[in-house]
Parts: C-alpha cells; sequence; structure tokens
C-alpha cells in the first residue's frame, strides 16, 4: 500500500494506527509496558533485542542514535498516538517498522496468534503550521479521556473534575513528563527537538485546563473529529 504523504527531514507528524477490526491491541499491563520499551529501543540506529535486558530500567539499555524525536504519546486500548519529527533519512519509516514489527511478533507469541495485528500501515499527519503542531500536544494527552467519557471529542464531557484526575493519574502517555520531573519514561521524549510551548508546568496544565473546559477556539471540532 503506498502513502500518499511525503515523509519529509525535520518536519513534524502526528502518527497513529489502530488493531485491526479495531480490536484491542493491548490486554494488560505488561502489553502496555512492552510498547512503552519499544518506543524507546525502536528509535536508534542499530537494533535492540529487549530480551537481552530483561528487569533493566529504559535508561539502562543501551542503544544507538535516534532516529525520529518523539514529543508527545499516548497508548489507549485499541490504539495510539505519537507526535514525531523526522531527524534522519527514513527514519520515521524505520522507527515504525521496528516498532510495530516488535510488538506484533511479542503480542502473537504471547496470546497464540497469527496475521496482522494493526490497521494496514500506520497513518500520518503533516503538521506544517504552528498551530496545528501545538495542538497536537493537547489532542494526544486528552485521548484517555475517551475511556472513561466517550463524548470528549463533542465537548460533552460529563464531570470534568474527573476527566482531568483521570489524565493525571493515567501512566501509559506522556502526560506525567510534562507535569513533573525525573519519571523513567521521559527518556523516550526529544523535547529540544520541537518548539518550546510549555516554559513552565503551569503552562502545560493551563493548556490542558482550558480545553477539558472547552475555553480554546483554535481547533474547529471538526478537526477533532478527523482523528481516531
Amino acid at each position: 500500500m503506498t502513502r500518499s504523504l511525503e515523509i519529509s527531514l525535520d518536519q513534524f507528524y502526528h502518527i497513529y494506527d489502530r488493531g485491526v477490526d479495531k480490536r484491542k491491541v493491548f490486554m494488560d499491563e505488561g502489553d502496555y509496558e512492552r510498547f512503552v520499551k519499544l518506543l524507546y529501543t525502536a528509535n536508534s540506529d542499530t537494533s535492540v533485542h529487549l530480551s537481552n535486558y530483561q528487569g533493566q530500567t529504559l535508561i539502562n539499555i543501551p542503544k544507538g542514535k535516534p532516529i525520529v524525536s518523539i514529543g508527545a504519546w499516548c497508548l489507549m486500548p485499541n490504539h495510539f498516538h505519537l507526535l514525531v519529527k523526522e531527524i534522519s533519512p527514513d527514519g520515521l519509516s524505520l522507527f515504525m517498522q521496528k516498532l510495530l514489527t516488535g510488538y506484533s511478533m511479542y503480542f502473537n507469541t504471547k496470546y497464540y496468534r497469527r496475521g496482522a495485528l494493526f490497521e494496514g500501515r500506520f497513518k500520518a499527519k503533516h503538521l506544517d503550521y504552528d498551530q496545528y503542531l501545538k495542538y497536537q500536544y493537547t489532542y494526544i494527552h486528552l485521548n484517555p479521556i475517551g475511556i472513561i467519557d466517550s463524548g470528549w471529542k463533542k465537548k460533552e464531557i460529563n464531570n470534568k473534575i474527573k476527566a482531568k484526575k483521570f489524565l493525571e493519574e493515567y501512566k501509559y502517555s506522556s502526560y506525567k513528563d510534562y507535569t513533573r520531573e525525573g519519571r523513567e519514561e521521559e527518556c523516550i521524549l526529544n523535547k529540544e527537538s520541537f518548539p518550546e510551548y510549555f516554559s513552565t508546568v503551569d503552562d502545560f496544565e493551563t493548556m490542558i485546563e482550558e480545553w477539558v473546559n472547552f475555553d480554546s477556539e483554535e481547533i474547529s471540532r471538526s478537526d477533532l473529529d478527523n482523528n481516531i
């Protein structure tokens, strides 16, 4: 399958994909943790075999130079979202190949299944203007609200306090890496490769708060509905 979008160096992209037939691709905590480790190890110009580093923290797993920069990420039960910048030729395609192949092999072995796990080639949207790039930090990190409230994309969050608390406690995204320091998973991110939209934690939290309360009109609702 060909892709109409051409991936280019030093450009920003929203990357996403979901399970074939919308099936769950993360069945338990171990599955989420495996994908998180692959986000780190697949982003390397050398091969890294996780089986050689059982029990090791991410930062202690040796790898080569990164081939993409990751600005944000979020894992959902049947799909994932990444904010990525390509920093080496064909780096994004290589990173995604390693990430999805590695996870699919792990998943199929664990659950005694065969065949494709994800829905064709990964999807990519070019973030070609500043407003849209900044918005991805919001969209990607707000996704977990959908686990407890399916109306969030339609600006129909039933309990905004509960939704905000759920975001703060959700482990499988980079949300906490923008609101606190010292989390192991922060090494997945390459924040310096992205515009400095959030000079303080308060800047990030204010942006999230505005969207949870629907005070921001920077992106239309149709843009929300065009994503997974």
